[in-house]
């Protein structure tokens, strides 16, 4: 199945069930909460040191409260230049942690953020309920698929390429790259419901290539599928403000409210409080989400 034979149709993909939570897409944006249980974090929010599993659930806690929807767990840094670790160190860092914050918050759907099966499954036995696979478009990368599609979860694919080279237009090269993912989840037997695609910025893209990605987001409502955003705090944002990482929050904010404009279903944000503010407001605005109080004024 091509791109071009997706839905090209307004209607909202299907709701998912992620663990103990259903998300009806298109009623409201879903906020993500990051959690790095890494040394070396590019964003410097590394959880690793000084009892890694008490500071992460606490912090899990402070994101839930503040209006995450879900948090994403991962022990190995996607930063360039970072170490890589084996799978056995990425289980070491990440399961004990996934296993405490799911003791912790049983009502809240956790993701583990991985590229390694091993990782994945192990940390579905700890109680995850979503894989996100920074390397989904990668055609030598099929195992994922195979392990969400064994336990019945749903499968985040993310756009990246090993070298940041596009022969033609970068905007449909990504959507290809997504639509060929797709087709390879659900050959592995990953229901086309159960995908959700990830355009990746900030992973085998230049910064002029990422501010064009950012421009169409629009083009990924061709694959049929929600879409999850994840610009928090990343290079490209420094790059347009000559700012350090832990000054980028109003950039990140901006590429939120413009990202939903754009028709994205979860942002993926280490300021979740921030963000859930501004998610609101733009779900007001462009999804007429709105609530009204008893009396008939808007709130």
């Amino acid at each position: 199945m091509t791109a071009a034979r997706r839905k090209t149709d307004a209607a909202d993909p299907a709701p998912i069930r992620v663990g103990p939570s259903v998300f009806d897409w298109g009623q409201r944006t879903y906020v993500m909460g990051i959690l790095n249980v890494t040394p070396d974090s590019f964003s410097g929010d590394g959880l690793l040191e000084d009892d890694p599993v008490e500071r992460t659930v606490a912090t899990a806690r402070r994101m839930v409260a503040e209006g995450a929807d879900l948090l994403d767990i991962g022990g190995e840094s996607t930063r360039p230049g970072h170490v890589p670790v084996d799978a056995a160190e990425e289980i070491g860092r990440v399961i004990p942690v996934i296993a405490a914050v799911a003791a912790a918050l049983p009502d809240t759907p956790i993701s583990v953020d991985t590229a390694k099966p091993d990782v994945a499954a192990a940390a579905l036995a700890a109680g995850a309920h979503l894989l996100n696979d920074v390397w989904g478009t990668s055609p030598e990368v099929g195992e994922m698929a195979a392990v969400a599609a064994g336990a019945g979860v749903p499968l985040i694919v993310m756009h990246n390429r090993a070298e940041a080279r596009y022969e033609r237009n970068v905007v449909a090269e990504v959507v290809a790259d997504l639509s060929a993912a797709l087709d390879r989840a659900i050959a592995a037997g990953v229901p086309e419901a159960n995908v959700i695609v990830d355009p990746g910025i900030g992973f085998g893209k230049t910064a002029d290539h990422n501010v064009t990605v950012l421009c169409h987001l629009g083009a990924l409502s061709t694959l049929g599928r929600p879409v999850l955003l994840g610009t928090s705090r990343k290079s490209t944002l420094g790059r347009i403000l000559d700012l350090p990482v832990e000054e980028r929050l109003e950039a990140t904010l901006a590429t939120t409210a413009l990202g939903i404009a754009a028709g994205v279903d979860i942002v993926r944000v280490h300021d979740v409080g921030p963000n859930v503010r501004v998610a609101r407001v733009s779900d007001a605005i462009v999804r007429g989400h709105w609530r009204e109080h008893a009396d008939g004024s808007a709130r």
